[in-house]
């Protein structure tokens, strides 16, 4: 059912040393907000919410500035950082609004699909996925990279949406239900797919950095890959199963190899391969289950001491003023 009020709407951007873009950004969210009030989209109380998460540029004293030279403009400062996951989650769980759209800072996500989002939410969507078109302006590594990482995902059993980020709105009722998931180890495109309420996709072509540097290059994109696939997959632990009975059988097929070898030829050095072709393979295996299980002990580890995922240091701008 189509809502007939203008909801109230929040973008929430996690930033990390962002100082070079943050006013280009503020200026377009700026004219966005604007216009998607005249068009009677979005109440009067919308707004952004920059959340700093722990930067050691200027981005907080910049969020400052813009706070209070716009009233469009929020600021949520970490007490220190703490990682885009929970910077994020810190944003949607502490910005007003009866819907939150995430977006990251730098300007790549295409900010023009943003009312076609609020579209879908008052059409009854409480999920509205940013989705990439294509990859026309990756390189030939980061394609073959981001692309691999979205099938491995689904190799593993993963459910998250291919080609989308964290470019979303979510409803209120939707981020409620995301309240109720207390894990330490956030993978929200994963925890995101788990809640099950009526979503869509909105597709966008994704444009190049409008400044400074990425913060995920490959080294942190394979480590978010890995915490995707430990924190929502019990495949690997699976597959260190299947690989122990592929070893024991391939171990009987050499014990049979080493046996005839020694019966029927005089070729076999003796202890050879009997002895020194398993103590590598087996040692090789032995060490990679053992780490295997050993992350998935870590994360036990770290759950159940239950410790808060983010420290609010300050608040600033008009919305909060309003709560109180």
């Amino acid at each position: 059912m189509t809502s007939t009020v203008a909801p109230t709407i929040g973008l929430v951007i996690p930033c990390y040393n962002e100082e070079e873009v943050l006013r280009e950004t503020t200026s377009r969210l700026v004219v966005l907000l604007e216009r998607m009030r005249n068009e009677g989209l979005v109440s009067a109380d919308s707004a952004v919410f920059y959340v700093d998460d722990g930067s050691r540029d200027r981005t907080w004293a910049l969020i400052s500035e813009l706070s209070a030279a716009h009233k469009d403009i929020c600021g949520i400062k970490l007490s220190r950082n703490r990682g885009h996951q929970n910077a994020l989650f810190c944003g949607l769980m502490t910005a007003p609004g009866d819907a939150l759209i995430s977006v990251d800072a730098d300007l790549q996500d295409d900010l023009e699909v943003i009312p076609q989002m609020v579209k879908n939410f008052r059409h009854g969507d409480d999920i509205v996925y940013g989705v990439r078109k294509r990859r026309d302006t990756d390189t030939f590594f980061k394609r073959f990279t981001a692309e691999g990482y979205y099938k491995l995902m689904a190799a593993m059993k993963v459910d998250i949406v291919f080609n989308h980020a964290d470019y979303r709105l979510m409803s209120r009722r939707a981020l409620d239900a995301l309240s109720e998931y207390r894990e330490s180890n956030l993978f929200l495109r994963g925890m995101v797919r788990l809640l099950g309420f009526p979503n869509s996709v909105v597709e966008y072509d994704r444009a190049e950095r409008f400044a400074g540097e990425s913060k995920y290059p490959l080294k942190k994109m394979l480590s978010f890959a890995w915490q995707g696939i430990t924190s929502f997959s019990t495949y690997p632990l699976r597959l260190i199963t299947t690989i122990g009975t592929l070893i024991s059988l391939a171990s009987l097929a050499m014990t049979a190899w080493a046996l005839l070898m020694r019966l029927f030829t005089a070729d076999a050095l003796p202890g050879w391969a009997s002895t020194v072709i398993p103590m590598y393979f087996l040692g090789g295996v032995q060490l990679l289950s053992l780490g295997v299980i050993g992350e998935y002990v870590a994360k036990i580890y770290t759950e159940t001491k239950d410790r808060p995922r983010f420290h609010v240091d300050k608040l600033e701008g008009e919305a909060f003023r309003r709560q109180g």
